[in-house]
């Protein structure tokens, strides 16, 4: 059999050829981006890490920097009524659009059974794009830059950790953010680590 007699063997069409070929330019152009992830059921450090894990697993993205991590009360409820969250933040660059990086996110959160029957109830894993690039969208599928993120220490404190000088989109900088919010109910936990896949 000759290499090209093989009839399950298609030619591909040139149309095809110029859009792999015009998608592979984009990967010599990454786009930043700040995930923030929060977990406080089951065996949280070991969630967290999953996540971690999962997004280094994803083609397209590679992970640049993981944050400490930090044990922070429930926002916007009771502080009571449910576990402490550990969150973190992973900084990213990615080839793929805000679009697919939030079915990546949702696709991670459905593997560690993230269940989502109540507002702000807990949860074994949150994947939240909080930045990406400089882009700012009022998209109701997908708000850019997250639309509590300069209200919340919990997100701001390790994102601050992994980039000092960032800035939320549309709110200002970090540092200044973090600065009028304070730290009250959000705590590092020098114990614990997450570590960067290589």
């Amino acid at each position: 059999m000759t290499p090209n007699s093989d009839p399950t063997v298609q030619p591909v069409p040139a149309s095809v050829v110029r859009q792999v070929d015009a998608a592979d330019t984009t990967l010599h152009n990454p786009q930043r981006a700040v995930i923030a992830l929060g977990s406080n059921v089951g065996n949280r450090l070991e969630r967290l890490q999953s996540a971690v894990d999962a997004l280094a697993d994803t083609p397209g993205l590679k992970v640049v920097a993981v944050s400490p991590v930090y044990e922070t009360e429930p926002w916007g409820v009771d502080p009571a009524s449910q576990p402490s969250y550990f969150n973190a933040v992973v900084l990213v660059r990615t080839t793929l659009p805000p679009s697919s990086l939030l079915e990546r996110g949702h696709a991670i959160e459905e593997a560690l059974e993230r269940v989502r029957d109540e507002h702000w109830g807990p949860r074994t894993i949150d994947v939240d794009i909080v930045a990406y690039q400089d882009v700012v969208s009022d998209d109701p599928l997908l708000t850019l830059p997250h639309p509590r993120v300069h209200e919340r220490a919990f997100v701001l404190a390790p994102w601050h950790d992994v980039d000092p000088g960032a800035v939320v989109p549309g709110h200002g900088a970090v540092t200044e953010l973090l600065a009028t919010l304070g730290h009250e109910g959000v705590a590092a936990r020098t114990d614990l680590e997450l570590s960067l896949p290589e």
